[in-house]
């Protein structure tokens, strides 16, 4: 029982600290402030970790409500394509971030003329994460369409 407590626990605080990261991160982008961007990047990576790992745990760990419940849910199958969509919208981002930060590291001058292009992106995954848990409280009550 402690265990499913934690583990559901962490998953609904990594949307405060995710919802927080990508805020951040998009005041970053718009402003064009590489220390801002870098920040809240990197709390909204910690809260990928967190809703990764207490996801995985409570899904497929035996915590919860078992997988099969989960793989027959509807809901949960579109929270999850949700998920995929910011995962998918997240690489180009990402990566050029990854970049940044090496450059940055090695003394290089930093190119931010994507952060506009970036804000944008970065709106598209607020959105969706502010959707994603409609669906889970739906999914928790066994709504289905």
């Amino acid at each position: 029982m402690f265990l499913s407590v934690l583990a559901a626990a962490i998953h609904y605080l990594a949307l405060g600290i995710g919802l927080t990261g990508v805020w951040i991160r998009g005041r970053g982008f718009r402003a064009g402030d590489v220390a801002t961007t870098l920040y809240g990047d990197n709390l909204w990576g910690i809260a990928a970790l967190l809703w990764i790992g207490s996801g995985l745990a409570r899904a497929f760990g035996g915590l919860e409500k078992g997988t099969t419940f989960y793989l027959n849910s509807p809901m949960f199958l579109f929270k999850m394509a949700l998920y995929l969509l910011a995962a998918a919208l997240e690489m180009w981002p990402m990566i050029a971030l990854i970049k940044l930060r090496v450059r940055q590291a090695k003394g290089e001058a930093l190119d931010t003329s994507r952060f506009p292009t970036f804000a944008r992106i970065n709106t598209a995954e607020i959105v969706i994460v502010m959707i994603i848990p409609f669906i889970a409280s739906a999914m928790a009550r066994g709504w289905s369409p």
